[in-house]
């Protein structure tokens, strides 16, 4: 391939530009082209073209967030909204594309190369880490350390005033992000979409803890399973203890990746722009273990992620 294009797309993950710098620097040492589409599959219909070259994507390993930035599009999920991208791919002689994100652009690409035979390699992007095909996706790790920094600083004033905290961390449809922070902080308690719970199981594991001498507990919930302030009031009802909730929001998006995912991005992108360039398509690169793998995109797409049961019932052993 001579020349081959980029783009990131649904919701933003930090390292996504560490990836786009891979991508870029590892096709030019194949001797591609890059260009890169501003807001993704929205960006390639309106013909948004940023050429990539070393240096243009100097600079921005350390940058949260993505220098292409990302958007929704509708005129995509047509088919003649896909028509038009592909006729602006073949307009500007773009041979293969390597897309950078969740389930929603996988699914994009998937599209791609069954309607239209037109090379994609994907790349998994999303803090939610629910794509099957990789044990991590890239912005997970930064997400999981932003949370747990914040309920640090909130286990020290939850200590001061006595207090029970109902910390929400993102999550809609699964809570591998609760269950690592829960772990990672030494939760009393984590509740996640995918597993049925208590709440009074939960306010009588509170009140045994205040018995052991524990004046303050953290509670992390995944924002599909549950409203914080409804859980909040539920455990001020039920126990007496004064209890908070904090809603961390979308700030688990942003901030400069980890090196954990600076460096799972720079070799998932490598990986990637290789893969493309070596005539691979339809397919997205992962990580199993330390070893990197591919799997097609037909089977990331119709393959669940699930939560490992082991670890959930760890943290109840670890709050004892």
């Amino acid at each position: 391939m001579k020349k081959i294009g980029v783009i990131t797309s649904g919701g933003d993950a930090p390292g996504m530009n560490a990836a786009v710098r891979a991508v870029t620097r590892a096709a030019l040492g194949r001797g591609a082209e890059v260009v890169g589409f501003i807001h993704g599959y929205r960006g390639i219909i309106g013909e948004e073209i940023l050429p990539l070259d070393s240096k243009a994507v100097g600079g921005i390993i350390q940058q949260g967030g993505t220098i292409l930035r990302t958007a929704r599009s509708d005129e995509f999920r047509t088919l003649d909204g896909r028509k038009q991208a592909i006729q602006v791919l073949q307009d500007n002689a773009v041979e293969g594309l390597v897309v950078i994100g969740g389930d929603g652009s996988l699914t994009g690409a998937r599209k791609l190369v069954e309607e239209f035979d037109f090379p994609v390699v994907g790349v998994p992007g999303s803090i939610d880490n629910d794509i099957s095909g990789t044990d991590f996706s890239i912005g997970f790790d930064t997400s999981v350390n932003t949370a747990l920094e914040a309920i640090d600083k909130v286990r020290d004033t939850a200590y001061s005033h006595e207090r029970v905290f109902v910390v929400e961390v993102m999550g809609r449809a699964n809570g591998f992000i609760a269950l690592d922070v829960a772990l990672s902080s030494g939760a009393e308690a984590v509740l996640i979409p995918e597993v049925p719970f208590s709440l009074l199981d939960i306010c009588d594991n509170l009140r045994r803890a205040r018995t052991r001498g524990k004046k303050s507990s953290i509670i992390v919930l995944a924002e599909g399973a549950a409203r914080a302030s409804d859980v909040k009031e539920f455990i001020q009802k039920n126990t007496g203890f004064e209890a908070r909730y904090l809603v961390l929001g979308h700030m688990q998006r942003g901030g400069s990746p980890t090196a954990f995912d600076r460096i799972l991005a720079l070799r998932l992108g490598a990986f990637a722009a290789n893969r493309l360039i070596s005539g691979f398509s339809g397919e997205m690169v992962g990580v199993d273990g330390t070893k990197l793998v591919t799997h097609p995109l037909s089977y990331v797409l119709s393959t669940e992620r699930t939560i490992d049961p082991e670890r959930l019932l760890l943290v109840d052993v670890m709050s004892q």
